[in-house]
């Protein structure tokens, strides 16, 4: 019997395909990759933008199932425009975690993300004990 939980918040961040926002197994969180849609279902204007609505979603779902941000330890970045982006992207993502806190990182480069955005970032978040 599986112990997964699967996470659906309709007060979370806006859906764009049949997914859980997050499945949890025990104490490890897998967030569905989140799109820079704001609350008021739109998507910023530029990449710096993006990256801080996509994190933002990220904390959200992670507040919601009750794990916290400092618990990442895992992420995948998938960016668009990936020679036009990386450099700014990096900035803004960098200053989003604690100080030494940094999760390990892929980041690609992919040929289109839903609604046209730039970027989409998914997480394994680890409770902390």
């Amino acid at each position: 019997m599986s112990d997964a939980i699967y996470h659906v918040f309709h007060d979370g961040p806006e859906k764009v395909a049949p997914y859980s926002h997050a499945v949890q197994s025990g104490d490890t969180l897998f967030l569905t990759g989140q799109m820079p849609i704001a609350a008021d279902g739109l998507v910023p204007e530029g990449i710096e933008a993006q990256t801080r609505t996509v994190i933002d979603n990220l904390r959200s779902v992670m507040d919601k199932a009750g794990f916290g941000s400092g618990d990442i330890v895992q992420v995948r970045v998938f960016l668009t425009r990936f020679e036009a982006h990386y450099e700014r992207m990096n900035k803004v993502y960098a200053s989003m975690f604690p100080a030494g806190k940094l999760p390990a990182r892929t980041c690609v480069g992919v040929t289109a993300l839903a609604r046209n955005c730039d970027i989409e970032i998914d997480a394994i978040v680890k409770k902390s004990a």
